[in-house]
Order: structure tokens, then sequence, then C-alpha cells
């Protein structure tokens, strides 16, 4: 939200055609079934007038003004640090934070995309970050952000999701010398006393200037970007597990840094891409930008809220001939999934794969009814069906079932380094029911607990 790999307080935060055609999808409340609507897309060129601009709100941008975390204890979050200027030839949204020394004398800066419907896709800004201030001395530790977030619930919440795409501290902080650039997917924190469980990844260089910072979330993993280049690749629990809002805020760490006098720091946006559960290279999502730009295009929103929306083909992605199967996505290799409290496989009854068929444990024996994929999509499957929670339910006591695969993000699970085989759109872990050791007994998702009944190895 910056919150920050180790130490951070929590805060109380195809091109013409084809996007032509997305465009014009509604924004819509959860649909009844997988694959029933468009996913959207949204592109803000920041073409605002100031920011009390009509236009901001009614486009979902909220401006924030409440007292809070992270940062610096009794500073003050001002809307009026929020501006809409136009730096280098461009129309922005210019972010600016200022300090005196004094938490009364200093202001932070945060602009968001506050309803929540942001989940995997590609995201892209250009974002010029700044290695000194505007005005005034130099050494501060502040921190310029993009990042999305979901409310934490209480302490330790298993489906608190964050990704920080950046978070770019020119001056150092956390006990870290500057300049460094993190980038963060979390699991979740506790604020009092601090515990973070996240994985991170950092370049300790200077990224002063203007920088395309983007992110790809889909099959599991969050791959990060600086100018094209892949600076970190997040999997396992840490993938996001709910929708989050979009957000970029400026703060400082401390006053630890500064020396005297005012001084004053900018981050600059010139532009904001998501394509929803489209997955683009960055050469795709420069090509989309560019064609938005060439045909005057300022603003398109067409995101939906539901995740269980089809997302279309990608820029420049060969379609499915027509009256043509879709080939599943390449395997990981097929292996059998061994429980480390009973030594059964996970099996499908009878060998027979009817959709709908509750998975159980049976002694190991090789069939293709315990031969299980891991699938680049984050599907696994067998006998030519996917593993998926019934009902497309979450909760604790969900059974476990075999269903055709059609796409919808619950169908997704990942053998985590702890080897709990974990459902990634709900965090819980498949289950053997009520601690049965016996052929027969039945999967269900629960809590992940790192007990011996959620421990599968690979066989």
């Amino acid at each position: 939200m910056g919150l920050t790999p180790t130490r951070k307080i929590a805060i109380g935060a195809t091109l013409a055609a084809t996007l032509a055609a997305l465009a014009g999808v509604s924004i819509a409340t959860a649909s009844s079934s997988s694959a029933a609507t468009g996913c959207g897309v949204l592109f803000d060129d920041f073409n605002y007038s100031s920011r009390t601009d009509a236009a901001l709100s009614q486009r979902g941008w909220s401006i924030r003004s409440q007292a809070g975390g992270p940062g610096v204890s009794g500073a003050s979050w001002l809307a009026d640090n929020v501006s809409f200027p136009t730096v280098d030839g461009q129309k922005v949204a210019q972010l600016k934070a200022v300090t005196n020394g004094t938490a009364g004398g200093t202001s932070h800066a945060e602009f968001s995309q506050s309803n929540r419907r942001f989940f995997e896709g590609t995201y892209l800004a250009r974002i010029k970050f700044s290695d000194a201030p505007a005005s005034g001395t130099d050494g501060d530790h502040i921190n310029q952000t993009f990042y999305t977030i979901s409310p934490l619930a209480a302490p330790m919440d298993p489906n608190y999701s964050e990704m920080d795409f950046s978070e770019y501290l020119p001056n150092g902080g956390w006990g870290e010398a500057g300049p460094i650039n993190y980038q963060t997917t979390w699991y979740t924190y506790v604020a009092d006393p601090w515990y973070a469980d996240n994985q991170h990844s950092q370049q300790a260089k200077s990224i002063n200037g203007w920088h395309d910072v983007m992110a790809t979330v889909s099959g599991g993993h969050v791959k990060y970007y600086i100018d094209g280049a892949l600076v970190g690749d997040h999997s396992g629990k840490v993938y996001p597990r709910q929708n989050m809002s979009i957000d970029f805020n400026q703060w400082f760490i401390d006053l630890a840094g500064h020396s005297s006098g005012t001084s004053t720091y900018l981050e600059s946006i010139d532009y904001l891409y998501h394509a929803k559960k489209q997955v683009l290279t960055p050469a795709q999502a420069t090509t989309v930008i560019n064609n938005y730009r060439s045909s005057g295009t300022t603003h398109t929103d067409s995101v939906v809220s539901a995740n269980d929306c089809d997302p279309g083909t990608p820029p420049n992605q060969p379609t499915t001939p027509p009256n043509q199967p879709t080939t599943p996505p390449p395997a990981s290799g097929a292996t059998m999934l061994q429980s480390n409290f009973s030594g059964r496989c996970i099996d499908i009854p009878n060998g027979v794969p009817t959709a709908g068929s509750v998975l159980q444990q049976w002694d190991c024996n090789g069939t293709d009814a315990q031969k299980w994929a891991f699938q680049s999509d984050g599907t696994l499957r067998a006998m030519g069906k996917c593993m998926d929670p019934a009902g497309g339910a979450l909760a604790n006591g969900t059974p476990i079932q075999l269903a055709d695969c059609n796409g919808n993000a619950v169908q997704r699970f990942t053998l985590t380094a702890a080897r709990t085989l974990q459902n990634v759109s709900s965090g819980r872990c498949v289950d053997i029911k009520d601690w049965n050791g016996s052929n027969g007994a039945k999967l269900q998702l629960w809590d992940c607990a790192g007990t011996s009944n959620q421990i599968w190895g690979k066989l």
C-alpha cells in the first residue's frame, strides 16, 4: 500500500476491435454461471481538470482525506495533495507529499479506484518516480507506490490480498539503504506485534524518471515487470484470494531522514490500464495503449466485479477455430498425490470420471483415476476433468469433487512448499474429512492447519 516486505504499519488500503467490443460491456454484478459475461478493460489517461472534476467520482476514483496509517503517525492525508497537471507534455495524476520534519507539518497523498473488482489479468501504469524532492532538502524516507489491496478482516486474515507492483524508496527506509524498489505479494499480516507473511522481490537501483510498471496475475503466478523486464514471479499461498481496489499513494515512512526546512516530493502517473483475466505481454500492452491514444480515447471502463467471466482473446493471440475442441493447457506431468496421514492417494471413485463425484482417498494403485496433472492455468486435472470445490463454494466443509473444466477461478489448486494442496481462490486446503484413514474417505476444503490429513506428496 504500500505495505512493506519487512516492516509496515497496516492501513485501515487487442487491439482496437477487441477493446472496442469489451468497452461496450457495462459493469455488472456477479454472474450465476461461469464464462457468462465479458471481463472488461479499464484505461484512464487522467485527462481531468482538477481533483474536483465530477468525472473522477463518476468513474470510481476517490481521493483520501482520512487520517491514519501507513506512514508517519499524526501526519495528514490531504485531498489537495492530488492534482492533474500537464507533465512532460501529458496530462497526469500527480501525488504530492510534504514534510518539515514534524508530524504536524507532514502530509501524504492517496488516489484509489476503490470499487473492489480487480483480481486476475494484466495491470500497467506509467509512473514518474523521483529521486529528489521538487523543492527543499533531500534525504527523506519517502515511499512512492502502485498497488492493489483488500481489507484485512482480522489479524492473520487468510483471505487478505495485496499486490505491491512498485514501492520505490529513493532514500531507503525500513533499515535498507536507497535507492531500492520492492514488489511484494501478501498472504496476511498482524499489525501489533508486527508479523508479515509475504513474498517480495527488490531492485537496489535508481528508477528515477518515467517507467512502465506492469504485472500479470494468472494461473497461480503474479509476475512483475519494470519496462518490460521480468523482476519478480511470486506464487503459492500469496496468490490473491479476493477482489481488490487499485491504489496509488506517496507517504513518508518516518521522519528520520529529514534534515531541515520543508521538502516536497512528487509522483506522477501518466495512465492506468487493466485487462481483467487477460494476460498480455509488455509489447501487447504497449500496443493497446498506443491504439487508445491514437484514437483519442482518454477513458474507458467495462471491468466487471464477477470473476466467472469470459475474458475473450488477448491482443494478437489466435482464436480457437470454430467447432474445434479446446485443447487443455500443457501439464507439468501426471502424478499420484499421496496422503501423509493415511498413505493413500487422491482417487476418482470407481475410476469413472463423472462430473459431481466427490473425490476420495484409496490405496495407491497407479491407475488413471489417481494420476493428476497440474496445468499451466492452475487447474488440477485427471481423466479429462478438473478438481473442483462443489458448487463453487469456498467455505470449510465444501466437498472436493470432479467437474468439467470450465475456466472458473475456483478450480485452481497449488501444491505449496509445505505440501498442502491449497485452493487458490479460498486459501483453504484439501483435507481428509473427519481424519478417516480408510479407503473411501471423502475430501473437503478446510482451513489450512498443516496437519497430516492435509499433507500430500507426489508419488
